[in-house]
């Protein structure tokens, strides 16, 4: 029989091609880790077989195949119809009777009576996080839904959004076959960081590579806004054989500027379920977090590592209501551990010449070719290979 629905408590790191590297890492340290002090909040997965059925049954797969067969991605306006099309087939169709009731009953335990039960809906793929290729941040999230008809329209949009324009993109470029890749939901209660903080670490430095360090980043509100580079977060950096020896382990704070958060929305569906607002000068002039908390969260970061046995990228967030530190997310950091930790390689521009705009670097090397100034998504087009892109900042898309 069809499985359609797991909870978390039942995945482990083994479930990759039935829920995705995302769910299945979720479950893992739930099992696993919960005894060592890593906290992370319960819910349930949809299955990929469940996805498959979904499009199977409602005769999708034959469409979606043709539409991407005849596709060329590297012209945008056509990836941009194309995407759209497909998307709009799949928010369109129904779910099978079997999928819907099993999401219904799965969310009537999760929420246990509490009909305004915050969750997230987040993607994860079966060939995402695979070391060789980094599927991370190609689907979609949605944060703050509630009641069961909402969530279930968010799982659909995620089933979606493994046909957004940069995830079809990615594939054809990365040489995966769309029909090797399915989806599976994960519904995950909220943790209420829009009223605290959140953030991204990595068990390692990012720049150079270096081990023994855990990277911190910080910032108000939901977590999203610095997963996706929207906003200029605090960082911290933590070395592992000192705290590892009890004694004080901040080895560097930046202060980041911290301009905007993200918090609830009016309303708990996808699309209006969060808004972005400015932070208040105090706030944005002291760091997010206490020392206390940076050390706390590199002792949760170096527990996962160790499990995993490699170094890894987390999520984490801090409930504004109890004060707790939270782990939302965990997964194989694929760029810098591939690289000779024992190796730094500096890049140095010998030649002078007026500075026309600044900003903060996305790498360590130095780049040529045409400025070409992007204000909008919908100018892409625009954009030839060599040119380098000035942005107001670059999110996902």
């Amino acid at each position: 029989m069809l499985e359609y629905v797991v909870s978390f408590e039942q995945l482990g790191v083994g479930d990759i091609e039935r829920v995705g590297g995302k769910n299945a890492s979720l479950g893992e340290m739930i099992s696993n880790l919960a005894g060592a002090g890593v906290s992370v909040p319960g819910g349930f997965a949809t299955t990929a077989d469940a996805y498959r059925e979904f499009l199977e049954q409602s005769g999708l797969n034959d469409r979606i195949n043709a539409a991407l067969d005849a596709l060329d991605v590297d012209d945008v306006n056509a990836l941009v119809r194309t995407g759209a099309q497909i998307r709009q087939w799949i928010m369109e169709a129904e779910f099978p009777a079997a999928l819907d009731g099993a999401i219904r009953q799965a969310f009537a335990e999760l929420s246990a009576g509490n009909d305004n039960l915050a969750v997230a809906v987040r993607s994860s793929a079966t060939a995402e996080d695979l070391p060789d290729a980094s599927f991370a941040g190609q689907q979609e999230t949605f944060l703050n839904i509630r009641g069961v008809d909402n969530v279930i329209r968010a799982a659909k949009e995620v089933f979606a959004s493994l046909f957004n324009d940069r995830a079809i993109s990615y594939r054809v470029h990365q040489g995966f076959d769309h029909k090797l890749v399915a989806l599976s939901a994960g519904v995950q209660r909220m943790v209420r960081s829009e009223t605290g903080t959140a953030g991204v670490m990595f068990t390692l430095d990012t720049e150079s590579g270096f081990r023994d360090v855990v990277f911190i980043t910080g910032a108000y509100g939901l977590g999203e806004t610095v997963v996706q580079g929207a906003v200029n977060p605090d960082e911290f950096y933590v070395h592992k054989p000192t705290l590892e020896a009890g004694r004080p382990s901040i080895l560097r704070r930046n202060l980041g500027s911290k301009a905007i958060k993200m918090v609830y929305g009016e309303e708990a569906s996808a699309g209006r379920s969060v808004k972005t607002v400015d932070v208040d000068a105090a706030e944005r002039a002291r760091f997010c977090l206490t020392d206390e908390e940076v050390v706390s969260l590199a002792k949760q970061a170096m527990i996962i590592e160790k499990h995993y046995g490699c170094p890894m990228d987390i999520e984490w967030a801090k409930d504004g209501d109890d004060g707790k530190l939270y782990i939302v997310q965990a997964r194989p950091e694929t760029v810098k551990s591939r690289g000779n930790a024992n190796v730094t390689e500096r890049y140095q521009l010998k030649e002078k010449g007026k500075v026309l705009v600044e900003g903060r670097a996305i790498g360590q090397r130095i780049g040529s070719g045409p400025v070409r100034v992007i204000n909008d998504i919908a100018h892409m087009d625009k954009v030839q290979p060599g040119d380098v892109l000035v942005s107001d900042m670059t999110d996902p898309d």
